[in-house]
């Protein structure tokens, strides 16, 4: 027969995890707004810096916040669908007439 799920071996909920990938996109386009602030107070190689990171950060945000949840543990089996056969033989046609 085949084992039940546990309540324990199931992944977060869609919910939690959409408010988990919001979470990091928004600490990461604040840290580029930080980074857009400061760019325009530097001067030298330090506003380059910052309005380098301030161009790229919007991308490396949407791959860490889209990025998959954390790898599959080994130890917890998978939900597995019992075995169904059913031979021809079984099947009975009633013809009620």
């Amino acid at each position: 027969m085949a084992q039940r799920q546990s309540a324990t071996s199931l992944n977060i909920s869609p919910d939690e995890e959409r408010r988990s990938r919001m979470i990091k996109y928004t600490v990461a386009m604040s840290v580029r707004m930080v980074c857009i602030v400061a760019g325009v107070f530097a001067q030298g190689w330090l506003m380059w810096v910052l309005f380098g990171l301030a161009i790229f950060l919007p991308y490396f945000a949407v791959i860490v916040a889209n990025a998959q949840g954390p790898a599959e543990d080994k130890s917890v089996s998978k939900l597995v669908a019992p075995k169904l056969t059913l031979k021809a033989t079984d099947i009975k046609i009633v013809d009620e007439q």
